[in-house]
């Protein structure tokens, strides 16, 4: 069988590239397609495939601009030649999904989002903006969307990595789909002696702002607590310059640094709305409590209660409140462990196998 995996970029190793590497495993003969292609940034997992980016990854400076490249990406996907391929898995946050599939090719779309830029988070995006991108953001996101609902047609199947997802699914293009969680690998974690744990709290990821990383540091400002902050993106600069004497901002950091700091961590801070956000499952993996905003994936992951509490409104002071309850939870490490790994490497490849393999079945016997 001839498989073919679209991805948006591959520039990084974040969630996204995370279902690619175990969709290369569940299909080793795959060919990647994708519109830029950054190999130094990228597993060798991924680099043991054939890749084949489209036409933007020819454009001045395509590996560091090539979000400036969006209006171009549905002429790019449409000119990537799919012929002679039996199953097409597309991997959609950015456009991936809009490519043409052959007739007898099954289309399953693995969504992490419709592209939040265009959608829920338009205004948000629009909002921080420079000038001349505010200008022509309401024309070009209107016939992005357009495209982009039309081409909603070309798929036989979506997938969702979230039930939050499955609904945006549902409201954009008017589709069902499956939920099926993204792979964690919550055995790659450990959990840490009591005389391990440290007196700070950790955030951790991508310093983007709909994160909202700024309202934790703001918030651990005026309580005086310590916090650590791991990880890089646009706001890194003002989340060093925000950060107070008890706030610890590291940057990017190797992933056995990671490891440590989520297993001796009092626990996650998650002040963002995520599509699923593999960052608290990773430090439920390690047996650490989650103070996470009440909205998106992480609804679905942390179990109040068990493994974390919630705050709902994105203010410093529903941070600091939280934060102060988190005096009263009693956590039983192997407990949140143990329910994280309920979103583990296996589920998603025995449910992404079965879900595929029914399909095909199914398309079988329609020739």
């Amino acid at each position: 069988m001839k498989v073919a995996i679209i991805h948006y970029w591959l520039v990084g190793m974040r969630g996204g590239e995370k279902v690619i590497e175990a969709l290369c495993e569940m299909y080793p003969q795959a060919d990647i397609f994708t519109h830029v292609y950054v190999p130094e940034m990228v597993s060798g997992r991924i680099r043991q495939h054939r890749i084949i980016p489209s036409f933007i990854n020819s454009l001045p400076r395509a590996a560091r601009m090539y979000k400036s490249y969006l209006p171009l990406m549905p002429l790019a996907l449409e000119q990537l030649d799919l012929r002679g391929y039996d199953l097409v898995i597309s991997s959609e946050s950015g456009p991936a999904k809009g490519v043409i599939p052959p007739p007898e090719a099954l289309h399953v779309c693995y969504c992490h989002t419709p592209m939040r830029y265009i959608w829920n988070m338009y205004h948000d995006y629009r909002d921080g903006a420079g000038r001349l991108t505010k200008l022509l953001m309401p024309p070009l996101s209107h016939y992005l969307r357009m495209w982009d609902v039309s081409s909603a047609s070309r798929v036989d199947s979506f997938v969702a990595n979230s039930a939050t997802v499955a609904h945006r699914i549902k409201r954009y293009y008017g589709r069902s789909s499956a939920v099926i969680h993204p792979p964690v690998d919550t055995e790659a974690f450990s959990i840490a002696t009591a005389s391990e744990l440290g007196d700070y709290y950790l955030m951790a990821g991508e310093l983007v702002s709909y994160k909202r990383p700024d309202l934790a540091v703001r918030a651990f400002n005026e309580m005086g607590l310590k916090l650590v902050v791991i990880g890089s993106g646009e706001m890194l600069d003002e989340i060093r310059r925000i950060a107070g004497p008890t706030v610890t901002v590291m940057g990017s950091q190797p992933f056995d640094v990671l490891k440590t700091h989520y297993a001796r961590c009092r626990a996650l801070v998650f002040p963002g709305e995520e599509d699923f956000g593999m960052v608290p499952v990773e430090a439920m993996a390690s047996g650490r409590p989650v103070v996470a905003y009440a909205r998106g994936g992480a609804t679905e992951t942390v179990k109040k209660g068990l493994s974390g509490i919630f705050f709902r409104e994105q203010t410093v002071e529903a941070i600091r409140k939280a934060v102060t309850d988190m005096a009263d939870f009693r956590c039983d490490s192997e407990a949140i462990s143990a329910h994280a790994r309920q979103f583990g490497r296996e589920q998603f490849f025995s449910k992404m196998r079965a879900h595929i393999d029914g399909l095909l079945e199914k398309k079988a016997l329609t020739r």
